[in-house]
């Protein structure tokens, strides 16, 4: 493979992973086989690397969508260069890989692109941002997990509407139903996002790694078995060096009469 579309910065514990295709980047299985390249790095380099950052570095682009080209091919039963997989194997090491996943969205975020995002941990957007599954739209559907992971973020009845119209929403209606966590200005948009993870990476690492499991271990399992998961992360935390370095930061009572908690 040849093509290089993916850039890695760091910026104190946060990488940023920076995707560059134009004109209108779009996903192509090169690419996303490289992008699982960066993520199967970084997920060893933890807990150094604390968080992962996905963003776009064409204007107005997160993703737009899958590489048209791609799936032409292989509605053709052609193979397209790069690993088949790497959408799936991707997809799913955002969830799975140690640190915390951000999808900042300056932009479109279309189908594969709102695909990628939601496979991220959380994911914030710029003013402009715009993101859907319009894949109905054209006759086919997602098939990289929209119809299963949105419905779950957003809940059954609105993921069902924005699978099954294709409506493409604005960033407003994406924080109010749940889809972004949060809107940041477009001018500066990488460094508002980034100062915007620093709420997570300000936190005892082995914290926030072990939050994350159990937050999106727990989703999948029936209840009873993500309370059991839960329980025996926070035993296992609680036992930490982190964790004790940060119970002797609590103001006690007999200590000044003040009982909250100073981990400033």
């Amino acid at each position: 493979m040849s093509e290089t579309s993916w850039h890695l910065t760091r910026d104190s514990g946060i990488a940023i992973l920076t995707f560059n295709r134009p004109p209108a980047n779009w996903m192509s299985m090169v690419a996303m086989t490289e992008l699982l390249d960066h993520l199967e790095a970084l997920a060893g380099e933890a807990p150094e690397v604390e968080l992962v950052m996905l963003t776009g570095g064409i204007d107005g682009y997160f993703v737009a969508h899958a590489d048209l080209d791609d799936l032409k091919m292989l509605s053709d039963g052609r193979l397209p260069e790069g690993d088949l997989g790497a959408w799936a194997k991707a997809l799913a090491l955002l969830e799975s890989m140690p640190q915390p996943t951000v999808a900042a969205i300056d932009g479109q975020a279309w189908g594969g692109g709102c695909e990628l995002s939601l496979a991220c941990t959380m994911r914030v957007g710029s003013e402009r941002a715009h993101m859907g599954q319009p894949e109905v739209n054209v006759g086919i559907i997602p098939g990289a997990g929209g119809t299963q992971r949105l419905p779950r973020l957003v809940g059954s009845g609105r993921g069902a509407e924005l699978c099954l119209t294709g409506r493409i929403i604005d960033a407003d209606e994406a924080q109010r139903i749940g889809l972004l966590n949060a809107v940041l200005p477009t001018d500066g948009f990488v460094e508002h996002a980034v100062e915007w993870c620093r709420q997570v990476t300000r936190n005892p690492v082995e914290a926030v790694f072990a939050a994350k499991r159990a937050v999106v271990d727990g989703l999948g399992m029936p209840l009873a078995d993500g309370l059991a998961l839960e329980g025996g992360l926070f035993l296992q935390i609680n036992a930490s060096t982190e964790a004790k370095q940060a119970n002797s930061a609590v103001v006690r009572p007999d200590n000044g009469g003040d009982s909250r908690l100073a981990f400033d």
